[in-house]
């Protein structure tokens, strides 16, 4: 979800230290990469040898000095956090400022920052990257690693002896074909870069169940129209800009039983719309995404104040989420939180 700011000036966080939050994340103890010598000298599980956006790269040993882009994503550092691999985490520039998992927004802003300045770049600048000397550099898409907007090269992290990585569907800068597998192969990947690979298929499993439970629940059930929308933030010329209407949270709505009010508004990942064009639309749910939004609870009830013709006004049926709506290692809160505001019912009768 490459560019996007909020509306005001945020102040940053304060990022030092370290910190593993596998205990927390995953219900049980962190497992580091098996890094015993093997045959040769080489550590057992290495090489690993993995495609990536139209590139061949080759890991072989586990990272230890990772930089994680901005991206205006917390997918990358939360899986790491999720699969254990906190302490492998040099520099990070990721944080949403709130989590749907307890203690990870804590853990996300005591990761290490260097001292990271991004500047009017939104991310971090070439010469930063490069004096952070990182053997892995993690970008949620390809925007990251492009030389027209400040930021090392794929080429230029190869010459100074690190690898690089794109999300999934992230290759041409385009969120709007994202879907939870995508969430899934970020993990994997992780997974095998990080040789946890036992890790990584437990954290896909635990997610694919709790979905499916949730899903069967609600699928015979109408769908109700759902606007999703970023609180407080602007990314284009009209009223609404941040209105989400196809990537990872349509896949999210219709695993929960709901549907995407603005899908067909554009092609594009964000909705850019009048006051008028919203108002028409009979919204039935309201999910506010906060980023970096200090208070997104006020948001949602003003945006319904606003709309009050609106089935979701009437009813007061609103949600603020977070990460676990993008690209990420908990997209299973999101379907279960979203399914419990929609079809309420659905949950009473299952108790």
């Amino acid at each position: 979800m490459p560019r996007i700011r909020p509306s005001t000036p945020r102040p940053a966080a304060a990022l030092a230290g370290a910190l593993c939050l596998a205990a927390v994340a995953c219900g049980g103890p962190a497992q580091g990469p098996d890094t015993s010598p093997g045959a040769g000298g080489a550590r057992a599980g290495y090489p690993v040898t993995l495609e990536n956006c139209g590139r061949t790269t080759t890991y072989r040993e586990p990272p230890s000095r990772v930089v994680v882009m901005n991206g205006a994503s917390v997918a990358e550092v939360s899986s790491l956090l999720a699969l254990g691999l906190g302490d492998r985490v040099a520099a990070n520039a990721q944080s949403y400022g709130m989590s749907e998992v307890k203690g990870r927004a804590r853990a996300i802003a005591k990761l290490p920052a260097r001292g990271i300045d991004q500047g009017g770049a939104t991310d971090i600048p070439r010469e930063t990257m490069l004096g952070l000397r990182p053997d892995a550099v993690l970008s949620t898409t390809s925007y990251g690693f492009r030389a027209e907007n400040g930021f090392a090269t794929r080429d230029d992290l190869a010459s100074a002896g690190a690898n690089s990585y794109i999300s999934p569907a992230g290759c041409d800068d385009d969120p709007s074909r994202m879907r939870i597998a995508d969430s899934y192969r970020l993990l994997t990947d992780l997974g095998r870069i990080f040789h946890v690979d036992d890790r990584a298929r437990r954290l896909i499993a635990a997610s694919r169940q709790k979905i499916d439970a949730v899903a069967a629940k609600v699928k015979d059930r109408k769908r109700p129209r759902v606007m999703v929308l970023f609180s407080n933030m602007s990314m284009g010329t009209n009223d609404f800009s941040a209105i989400a209407a196809n990537g990872i949270w349509n896949d999210i709505l219709a695993k929960a039983g709901g549907t995407n009010a603005f899908s067909t508004a554009t092609r594009n990942t964000f909705a850019d719309l009048s006051k008028e064009k919203v108002a028409a639309e009979p919204v039935d749910a309201l999910v506010v995404v906060s980023y970096q939004d200090r208070d997104p609870e006020g948001y949602a009830r003003k945006l319904l104040r606003q709309f009050p013709q609106w089935p979701a006004a009437k009813a007061g049926r609103y949600i603020v989420l977070s990460d676990s709506i993008y690209l990420g290692p908990s997209n299973d809160i999101a379907v279960d939180r979203i399914a419990r505001m929609l079809h309420p019912d659905a949950f009473r009768a299952a108790r």
